[in-house]
């Protein structure tokens, strides 16, 4: 019976610890290091050679939170980011990092953008 409840205890604890939060756009700065989910709209999307951009909640350089699409990842998208996410509303599943004073969400996968109706 102890192991029982011992084993449950263990797989509460590692659920809770997985779980992932929706917060508002403008607390990502004191959630760095955290896996979360944001919600609000694109204000932009740049695309240079290595890296896309995908400005979320203003218009960069004002934008509380960016996520980052690394050149090597842009093939597991069916489409430009432009073209998919450019003045959508859209959630976004990650973590939060801190680059040169701003804060973003790296993204490798289409299924870590939700385009909301």
């Amino acid at each position: 019976m102890k192991k029982i409840i011992t084993f449950a205890l263990a797989c509460f604890i590692s659920a809770t610890a997985f779980c992932q939060s929706t917060i508002a756009i403008d607390s990502a700065s004191a959630h760095v290091g955290e896996a979360v989910t944001v919600c609000s709209k694109v204000y932009g999307v740049k695309s240079l050679e290595t890296i896309t951009f995908i400005n979320l909640g203003a218009a960069y350089p004002n934008s509380p939170l960016t996520v980052v699409i690394r050149a090597e990842d842009r093939s597991h998208f069916p489409q430009p980011a432009e073209t998919m996410y450019a003045d959508k509303n859209v959630c976004v599943t990650g973590t939060i990092k801190e680059y040169k004073g701003r804060y973003e969400i790296d993204v490798t996968q289409p299924a870590e953008i939700a385009i909301q109706p």
